[in-house]
């Protein structure tokens, strides 16, 4: 067991730095979680709006029932009871005005929920119905005997392999792909789809659960985190942007410089923020290594959230995918948070997944998009009046799933024996999701632990 004289310090307090800081915390070790923004968070943080008083995530995050090692995270800092578990999964989606199918799950045991609801989808035909089980259990054999087969496959490459439409493609598959991979299906790992279609819609019931927060993003999680390490001794510092890790004896991490001039030492260091930012400040004899060199070749995928109060209510669906348009999701804030009533009638959130094409453009011709989309699949909402918009744009909001990306992703340990990373981007098997970044902050403390065991 780590020792309780035993420093560490953390860089990043989103989901990974903080998970790995609570984890280390609860082992006695001292932490100090580095945050160069005002606020913790990382990419993953919410605000309150000034104008209605809802609480605003910086992108549309949803939890899922098999997001296990994310959920005992929240179990630990206190803040499980703030989660609303949609036990049954519901999804309707819009082909276009009256042209809606329900994608529901079955109270059956699983994956007969799953099965279920493809063999009730109405936007395919029934052959395509049996035509998707029968892909589905083909994917889900390629991943457990195909002997590496997904992950020299792109998912459109899988759709071929798997003999699947090109209207199940456009009405099933794909949204789920770009859903989960935050991509477009020509260029993302069929792997990534496979292992978040297994664990999510293709085992147990409950796994495949939609989970969401009754408070912020930054309140669900910020705070208990922060509580649980300064309970311990530990210190979280917000405003504090590393200049420089500057490297000791033997070739190990002896301290960060901070921006301000400030230096911090300690035994053990964690870096929990995005490959850019961390190359920046790295050792210069580490850069070169070719451990963390590759970083360089990984890609980003930008999303964008939309954030729009209309003048009345235009839907009684929580959840809607759109087939064919721009814009990819709509999530009903006040159906969905319905038994809090907090949530203003008319808020909707929308999403663009892997938004390259639209990420630069101006907020008013991405609201402009999002608007026509929305009168063109909802006709009732051509009345409506937009009261108040917000656009959020994360341009690197997670690491694009692509097959180069996905093979560069690195371990939590490097060549440097004291320096550990963590985030949503190291190698988990899952895609840059909130579980993937616990997952690794999670590693990062074992391997901590483990080093100070030795």
């Amino acid at each position: 067991m780590a020792s309780a004289t035993q420093d560490a310090v953390v860089i990043g307090a989103g989901f990974a730095g903080l998970s790995a800081a609570v984890a280390l915390a609860e082992r006695g070790v001292r932490i100090t979680v580095l945050e160069g923004k005002p606020a913790l968070g990382g990419r993953a943080y919410s605000f309150a709006d000034p104008d209605t008083g809802d609480f605003v995530d910086n992108g549309q995050h949803v939890l899922m029932g098999c997001y296990a090692e994310t959920l005992d995270f929240l179990k630990r800092i206190g803040a499980y009871e703030q989660l609303v578990f949609h036990e049954d999964l519901e999804i309707e989606m819009l082909a276009g005005p009256g042209q809606s199918a329900i994608l529901k799950t079955a109270r059956l045991p699983g994956p007969l929920h799953m099965t279920a609801a493809v063999l009730g989808y109405r936007h395919l035909s029934i052959a395509e119905r049996i035509a998707v089980m029968r892909g589905g259990l083909r994917m889900l054999a390629m991943r457990r005997f195909g002997d590496g087969e997904l992950r020299r496959l792109t998912v459109a490459q899988l759709m071929d392999r798997i003999g699947q439409s090109e209207r199940a493609r456009r009405c099933f598959w794909y949204p789920l792909s770009i859903a989960t991979l935050n991509d477009e299906p020509q260029s993302s790992s069929a792997q990534l789809l496979a292992e978040v279609l297994k664990r999510g819609f293709f085992s147990r019931r409950r796994d495949s659960a939609f989970v969401y927060s009754r408070v912020g993003l930054s309140d669900l999680y910020c705070k208990g985190a922060q509580r649980v390490i300064e309970r311990a001794g530990g210190r979280v510092v917000s405003h504090s942007i590393v200049e420089m890790l500057e490297a000791g004896a033997r070739g190990q991490v002896a301290s960060v410089r901070l921006r301000d001039g400030r230096r911090i030492e300690a035994s053990d260091f964690i870096s929990a923020v995005p490959a850019p930012q961390l190359l920046r400040f790295l050792p210069e004899n580490a850069v070169a290594d070719p451990f963390f060199s590759r970083f360089a070749g990984l890609s980003s995928s930008p999303i964008i959230c939309v954030h729009v109060w209309l003048d009345r209510e235009v839907t009684n669906s929580p959840f809607i995918g759109f087939i064919g348009t721009t814009t990819q999701w709509l999530f009903n804030k006040r159906q969905i948070f319905a038994q809090r009533g907090e949530a203003h009638p008319g808020y909707l959130s929308f999403v663009i997944s892997g938004a390259r094409k639209l990420v630069d453009r101006s907020n008013q011709e991405i609201l402009d998009i999002v608007i026509y989309d929305l009168h063109a699949m909802i006709p009732a909402s051509r009345g409506a009046r937009v009261v108040k918009s917000l656009v959020l744009k994360e341009k690197n909001a997670t690491m694009a799933p692509d097959l180069r990306s996905h093979e560069l992703r690195p371990t939590a340990k490097t060549p440097i024996a004291n320096f550990f990373l963590a985030g949503d981007w190291i190698q988990t098997g899952l895609p840059a999701t909130i579980e993937s970044a616990v997952i690794s902050g999670r590693a990062a403390a074992a391997a901590v632990l483990a080093r100070a065991a030795e």
